[in-house]
């Protein structure tokens, strides 16, 4: 299974306003040409605002197929440049319903796992200017995904994205997706999920949560 890096975006937080109110955010990013070095927490040139929601081990990369840019930008009237979701890597070939939980992929000197799916929230209602466009994201399943660093090392736009290891074939991030906002009560559905060693720790206790209510 091969993609394609497409673009690698970072870009440090800035200060702007949302409903009357201050917001310092991390989701404006731009896409850099040269190579740039990827450690367990983060990207060089990169960096989160809210630290609780974002970054750290399980969210170190966020990741967004480009494949999904053509229906935004005719959904939303808008010209979408790279990085348009705040996600650090634009990729190729590696959509939601074709990559699962604990895949672990090659991108240049470094080696990545995925560890959940990307949870929308307010910060793309701001950027977009659309209020709603958390829940228009929950509702195409077009959420990306995160990527923890088991290995670090330099990596750059355009090089292949290779999978070297897949063990969990029908955890795909879009079926977590389901689970997580559709099919809420699948308790086999839960169940499967959390025999996912390499999912997060936060979507697990969620998940762990659910079933003790069922």
């Amino acid at each position: 299974m091969l993609g394609e890096l497409v673009f690698v975006n970072v870009g440090k937080p800035l200060l702007t306003e949302y409903k009357g109110k201050e917001l310092r955010t991390g989701i404006y990013k731009q896409p850099v040409h040269h190579e740039v070095f990827v450690g367990v927490d983060n990207i060089d040139e990169d960096m989160q605002a809210d630290l609780v929601n974002h970054g750290g081990a399980d969210k170190a990369v966020c990741v967004y197929p480009y494949e999904h840019y053509e229906y935004w930008a005719k959904m939303l009237h808008k010209d979408l440049n790279p990085g348009a979701f705040g996600e650090n890597f634009t990729v190729k070939g590696l959509l939601e319903d074709g990559v699962c939980i604990g895949d672990r992929f090659e991108i240049g000197e470094a080696l990545f796992e995925v560890s959940l799916p990307r949870q929308p929230c307010f910060k793309l209602a701001k950027k977009f200017g659309v209020e709603h466009m958390p829940q228009l994201v929950t509702n195409t399943g077009f959420s990306g995904y995160y990527l923890r660093v088991l290995q670090e090392g330099k990596i750059k736009a355009g090089t292949a994205i290779k999978l070297v290891e897949r063990k969990h074939s029908d955890i795909t991030v879009s079926f977590v997706n389901n689970i997580k906002y559709h099919d809420r009560n699948n308790i086999e559905g839960i169940k499967k999920i959390l025999a996912v060693d390499e999912l997060s720790e936060g979507w697990r206790k969620s998940f762990e949560k659910r079933l003790l209510k069922n």
